[in-house]
């Protein structure tokens, strides 16, 4: 009788820590697929109560971190939230979802104050800072940086389904949404009176653009302003002026790649080799004035090739990538989208 009795506790609990493993796997969005019975399961019910917790007074969440882990027991002032890394927005949706599935009214109520705080934070340019009120350094700029901008419109944009949010809401946020594709526009860097890419910040007020990081000089970003370009293609009635920045963008795109170099591990550091069969890449920032790659360490320094900095920076960064892979697929498919248009031809079936 003994031995049953240890392993149906042991069962119990090897099923109960699976549990929340699988709920916490990857991060807060994860959960957005699960089944309207979990959210009003016990471990459903206890992570929106971490979630919650974790919500800052004045409407958002803090970055890195599971939010849907624990929830926190210290002193909410404390809390630090932020739109970087999908914070605020992945709380949000969550959150949303939460409300659907169980009707709790602190959900929504929850989410109603992240949507205004959302659209309080937005400058009158049309950009987003990193947090909200935005502080005097760096993180106050126009943020493209690891796509917070483009997140909080992506948000924005979604949001139209919920339901229960007031009319005066959903109009504010249209509004603030025309504004934040107005600012890209007003963003797109010209060089040699050609429209050409973005960086990853730009000035608050100027909407130049401005260093962040030490290391994150002002550039043509390639890896920011891939996610600018889709999500532009991904507007459903885009002006003609839309249509030339992603026009110019995506041509930017195909001269700026670079050819026959593949970046490899090597003895726990990273080196670019040459090789003619490998594909593309492009590079994380662009001078603004050559338009040829650079890397940079702390120092702010910049270099002409990846083997000139440090192996902190080299190897903590992400400075080649394919960002340009999915541009140019995506412009394919969009081209061919706006030629039916402009043919008259039915756009195809999805």
């Amino acid at each position: 009788m003994f031995v049953p009795a240890v392993k149906r506790i042991l069962v119990h609990a090897a099923s109960a820590l699976l549990g929340i493993i699988l709920a916490h796997a990857g991060s807060t969005a994860a959960l957005l697929d699960k089944p309207d019975d979990w959210f009003c399961s016990h471990d459903g019910r206890r992570v929106t109560q971490a979630i919650l917790s974790w919500q800052s007074p004045q409407g958002s969440w803090p970055k890195n971190q599971d939010n849907a882990l624990d929830s926190f027991t210290g002193d909410p002032k404390t809390i630090r939230g932020t739109f970087d890394n999908g914070a605020t927005t992945d709380e949000l949706r969550y959150l949303a979802r939460a409300f659907r599935a169980t009707g709790d009214g602190t959900c929504r109520d929850a989410f109603i104050k992240g949507f205004k705080h959302i659209l309080a934070a937005q400058y009158s340019n049309g950009g987003w800072p990193q947090f909200h009120p935005p502080g005097g350094q760096y993180h106050r700029h126009v943020t493209f940086n690891d796509g917070s901008m483009i997140r909080l419109l992506e948000f924005l944009r979604d949001s139209e389904r919920y339901g229960f949010i007031e009319p005066a809401l959903r109009r504010q946020a249209r509004g603030a949404f025309q504004r934040g594709i107005d600012c890209i526009l007003k963003c797109q860097i010209m060089r040699e009176g050609q429209a050409t890419v973005w960086c990853a910040q730009h000035d608050a007020r100027s909407l130049a653009p401005v260093t962040a990081r030490s290391y994150e000089l002002p550039s043509l970003s390639g890896s920011e302003s891939a996610g600018i370009l889709r999500f532009l293609m991904s507007l459903d009635s885009p002006s003609a002026d839309v249509v030339r920045a992603i026009d110019a963008g995506a041509a930017w795109f195909e001269a700026a790649k670079l050819e026959g170099i593949r970046v490899v591990p090597t003895d726990g550091d990273r080196k670019v080799i040459a090789d003619p069969d490998a594909p593309p890449l492009w590079a994380r920032f662009y001078d603004l004035e050559s338009g040829r790659p650079f890397f940079c360490d702390r120092d702010g320094v910049k270099k002409n090739a990846l083997a000139d900095i440090g192996k902190e920076r080299r190897n903590g960064y992400a400075w080649l990538g394919r960002w340009g892979d999915a541009v140019a697929l995506d412009y394919a498919r969009w081209r061919a989208r706006r030629d039916l248009i402009k043919s008259g031809s039915d756009l195809p079936k999805h």
